[in-house]
């Protein structure tokens, strides 16, 4: 898969027309298979979806200052990493989550990436029928 940018171009605020669809369902394909008894539950995963959605809500309103929600949207690469620590989740969910909160700089970024995490659970829904 390599590695994945939330924006095709982000100067024109244009979006990888197959973010939420393609690339969201080839990496659930992929967590997935890395999926065991204890590892990648959706339950799991889904915890770390549902703060992400939080943040980007309180980003989304008006009384909001981002320069105190933005190193709270970093402290989940902190919660995923000790979730790794204790295998929840795999090496790839770590990545995946890193790299994505790496390119969150504005609310606007916030907003795709919780799109994006959105249509994962989505998908991974489909494949992870535990």
């Amino acid at each position: 898969m390599g590695e994945w940018k939330l924006w095709k171009n982000k100067e024109t605020g244009e979006l990888d027309p197959y973010l939420f669809s393609k690339e969201a369902d080839e990496f659930a394909k992929k967590i997935n298979g890395e999926a065991s008894r204890k590892t990648n539950n959706g339950s799991q995963l889904r915890k770390f979806f549902d703060e992400i959605v939080r943040l980007n809500t309180l980003a989304m309103s008006n009384d909001s200052d981002w320069k105190l929600i933005l190193p709270q949207v970093h402290m989940v690469v902190a919660k995923v990493a000790y979730a790794k620590g204790r295998n929840l989740v795999s090496q790839s969910f770590v990545d995946r989550i890193r790299c994505g909160i790496e390119q969150v700089q504005k609310p606007k970024d916030l907003q795709v990436l919780t799109s994006y995490l959105e249509a994962f659970m989505g998908f991974y829904k489909v494949y992870n029928k535990k």
